[in-house]
């Protein structure tokens, strides 16, 4: 790519360190650690392995609000298609104040907002809570009928376990 360029790495070896190997940015620099019996192949793997982890978990936090409104027009298309303009926001952004839901919808001005703690979890996930969001510009509240229309999610409950799990191990019950 043009434009794009290998950041400056700094690789530290530990003798504490058996098997594994993370990294972290530390200002323009990444620094890698690993072991310190590895080879300087097996370095060479991992530092770009490490490089690639670390540029792929920054892409899914540098989501936009704009792709989060394509995402959510995607849904609407795939799910919720027969209420028309009924199931379109008027807006869809990311927010870093909310810490005690996943998401949360105004019907009354249509606006939607998904927390960043969302940003890095798996796509399928991504997805439920925003279509759990858009659900409520047609339903308002949890009923039978809310949860009907969440269900046409194939992946619904495999999100929600998800969700569930996060919550449970941070210790902190989370709504949608």
């Amino acid at each position: 790519m043009a434009g794009t360029r290998k950041p400056v790495v700094e690789v530290r070896r530990s003798q504490r360190r058996r098997r594994t190997v993370s990294a972290y940015r530390d200002g323009e620099r990444v620094v890698v650690l690993i072991p310190d019996q590895f080879s300087r192949a097996e370095e060479s793997e991992w530092v770009d392995r490490m490089l690639a982890r670390l540029a792929a978990r920054e892409g899914r936090l540098a989501r936009s609000d704009a792709e989060l409104l394509a995402r959510a027009t995607r849904l609407i298309d795939l799910y919720l298609a027969g209420y028309g303009a009924k199931a379109v926001p008027a807006s869809v952004r990311w927010v870093t104040n909310q810490n005690g839901r996943w998401g949360s919808c105004t019907p009354a001005d249509r606006s939607i907002r998904i927390s960043h703690r969302v940003q890095d979890m798996p796509e399928w996930v991504i997805d439920y809570v925003l279509l759990h969001e858009l659900a409520h510009l047609i339903v308002p509240s949890h009923n039978a009928r809310f949860w009907a229309l969440v269900g046409r999610y194939p992946k619904a409950e495999r999100a929600r376990g998800y969700l569930e799990g996060v919550a449970a191990a941070s210790c902190a019950p989370v709504a949608t």
